[in-house]
């Protein structure tokens, strides 16, 4: 995803390096910790590096285009920062929630530890106990880090506080939505689809859309008003984006999701796609199919079109365009400066670009 920041690619730049500090200091601080500490602090490099930085970019946007001038920008590039490893601590945990040993086709942290326990002599379950260890303790330093770039930022006491509950309500919300979504995923009934719907915006439209952008909002002097909107705006745009993800989780190509083509109809996920073939007379054909999409790509096949034939995939592209349209007449019916609007609506058309 590709935010237009008018200072880039000088912003691009300056958050790489604060995110290359906040490394640097980590790997520092666990050098007299023994070879595991080292080893796992590597591997939390490896997995900060690379990426599109769009939620740290959003917060650079949000100020230059709010015309921020009340931080030092040391300031502003260590708070982007914060975001972008929030970001890696959530993604970390992800994959120990899903099992996941790969991200986008390397070891991802418990993958390499995984191995790391194999090559030490321990058995698959000894292993898999390493593996599950390193990617929760990896992103317990993460989230660490990133509330310790915001807590020592040169910023006013009373932006520090104000930064710090965007920082815990990112943390917060996007706990409480995965955590929903795996009771979700678990239960033996039913779900309804508002249920569903809900855990898919709090997983993702708060630490990725709203805290960024009214993080920037913020440093930046923003107005109560405008903060007001970039949150609303942020929660439809966040949603949108999450949609999207079901759709490309169970539709889009491989280099795009970055797991194997439909990952969550083998994984048998209970997105807010599923919920709405439930909801078609084409369901019993759909059930059908979904049970045997773990067996492989041909099954897989077979439910991709079963649920593009109960219309479930149209009815969730229907619902991304009008959240989006939601977002759009958010940002409209603001008093933002010119520059603003025209950010926001840039991530609008970016954001349905994604769309598979």
């Amino acid at each position: 995803m590709i935010v237009a920041v008018p200072s880039a690619p000088t912003a691009r730049q300056e958050i790489e390096d604060a995110i290359e500090t906040a490394l640097e200091r980590l790997e520092y601080r666990v050098v007299p910790l023994g070879d595991g500490a080292r080893a796992l602090a590597s591997a939390i490099r490896r997995a900060a590096t690379g990426g599109k930085r769009f939620r740290p970019l959003l917060v650079a946007a949000a100020y230059d285009t709010l015309d921020g001038d009340a931080v030092a920008l040391s300031a502003l590039w260590q708070v982007a920062a914060a975001f972008e490893l929030l970001h890696t601590a959530f993604v970390v945990h992800d994959d120990v929630i899903d099992h996941d040993l790969e991200r986008r086709g390397i070891p991802n942290i418990g993958g390499e530890f995984r191995q790391r326990g194999l090559e030490k002599g321990a058995d698959e379950a000894g292993a898999a106990l390493l593996g599950n260890a390193a990617g929760i303790l990896a992103g317990d330093m993460l989230l660490h880090e990133a509330g310790r770039l915001v807590a020592l930022a040169d910023v006013p006491a009373g932006m520090r506080a104000e930064l710090m509950r965007l920082v815990e309500d990112a943390v917060i919300v996007s706990a409480a939505g995965e955590l929903a979504d795996v009771e979700n995923a678990v239960s033996a009934g039913d779900i309804d689809a508002m249920t569903v719907l809900k855990a898919t915006r709090d997983k993702t439209a708060v630490y990725s859309f709203s805290a960024p952008l009214q993080a920037g909002a913020v440093m930046a002097g923003a107005s109560e008003a405008a903060l007001h909107a970039l949150e609303r705006f942020g929660e439809r745009l966040g949603l949108a984006y999450q949609l999207i993800d079901d759709l490309i989780g169970a539709f889009g190509a491989p280099a795009v999701s970055g797991k194997d083509e439909g990952c969550d109809l083998r994984e048998a996920k209970k997105t807010h796609l599923i919920s709405l073939a439930r909801e078609t007379e084409n369901w019993p054909e759909v059930s059908l199919a979904l049970s045997q999409a773990h067996t492989g790509p041909v099954a897989i096949r077979a439910a991709q079109a079963a649920l593009s034939a109960s219309g479930a995939r149209k009815a969730l592209e229907r619902m991304v365009y009008e959240t989006l349209e939601e977002a759009t007449m958010i940002v409209e019916g603001a008093t933002l400066p010119s520059a603003c609007k025209a950010m926001l609506l840039d991530l609008v058309d970016t954001v349905a670009e994604r769309v598979p």
